[in-house]
């Protein structure tokens, strides 16, 4: 089986995107990984730093392994958005395929030099875990929101130059810019339209496959330019946590007098399914 830096790799090369999609139970992890081996295509899981703590961080790794192993099936488990040097070695140290640390609201000088001491000590551990890095600030919470975050805007995106300079001080496997993309998705509107030029000259500039953060809301049309501009992995959360409540709500509604667990959840992994289904058809040319 290749591992994830190699499959990452085949990705850019063909122009499609693996699908990053977040868990915070197991009803998650099983609908996604349907998904996933349904449609034969690779598949990474993040959890957050709340996901983890609510989870278990080696008990996350653990659940993810256990699939691979009896699979024998190219599924993997990212520490996504660690907000320290800590949280991203607790993370290595649970031998988690791929990390990031995501420095984008520290000083750039400061983002740099953390972002390379996570990559130095995941090299003395393992060499085979990623390590991204993140630069431009897209917001923090996957969840429905009222407004744009304050301090994303369009001129706060990420410049090739200081992608290339990012890129090249701190050795990060993979590459996280601000163009247009924000954390979460708007209530009472569309989410932004991505900036495809910016992420074109930002591909031209760096040595390492891009990835987009944020992907909830963004349109059909947005996420095909955006991979053949040069995306080879996007993330996605906010849409699995709203399909996940809203067939949760139904389930009880419905089910009223039902109090097996298995039962009443089954239809939010079923939801968890379709939209990672949709998804990753999309990101691969599938119709």
């Amino acid at each position: 089986m290749q591992n994830l830096r190699e499959i990452i790799k085949q990705a850019e090369e063909k122009k499609v995107a693996i699908g990053h999609f977040n868990i915070s139970n197991i009803e998650g992890l099983w609908g996604i990984f349907r998904a996933a081996r349904g449609l034969g295509l690779p598949v990474i899981i993040g959890l957050s730093e709340g996901e983890r703590k609510f989870i278990g961080a080696r008990q996350a790794a653990a659940l993810v392994k256990s699939l691979r192993e009896e699979y024998d099936y190219p599924i993997f488990i990212n520490a996504d958005h660690c907000y320290s040097f800590d949280s991203v070695k607790e993370a290595v140290d649970a031998v988690y395929d791929a990390v990031i640390f995501d420095g984008a609201k520290l000083p750039a000088d400061e983002n740099i030099k953390i972002t390379k001491q996570c990559v130095e000590y995941a090299r003395s551990v393992n060499p085979d875990i990623i390590v991204e890095g993140e630069l431009g600030y897209i917001g923090e919470s996957s969840k429905l929101l009222e407004k744009i975050p304050e301090g994303v805007s369009a001129e706060n995106l990420t410049t090739s130059e200081e992608a290339k300079e990012f890129v090249a001080e701190t050795g990060a496997d993979l590459f996280s810019p601000s163009v247009g993309n924000i954390h979460g998705m708007l209530k009472h509107a569309h989410n932004p339209k991505l900036n495809i030029d910016r992420i074109r000259e930002i591909k031209k500039a760096v040595s390492v496959p891009l990835v987009l953060h944020g992907g909830s809301g963004i349109s059909d049309e947005d996420f095909t330019d955006a991979i053949k501009a040069g995306i080879s992995v996007v993330h996605i959360n906010t849409e699995i946590r709203l399909a996940y409540k809203n067939a949760v709500k139904l389930s009880l509604q419905e089910s009223a007098d039902e109090i097996a667990p298995y039962k009443f959840m089954r239809p939010a992994e079923e939801a968890v399914q379709k939209v990672v289904e949709k998804r990753l058809k999309l990101f691969n040319n599938i119709k």
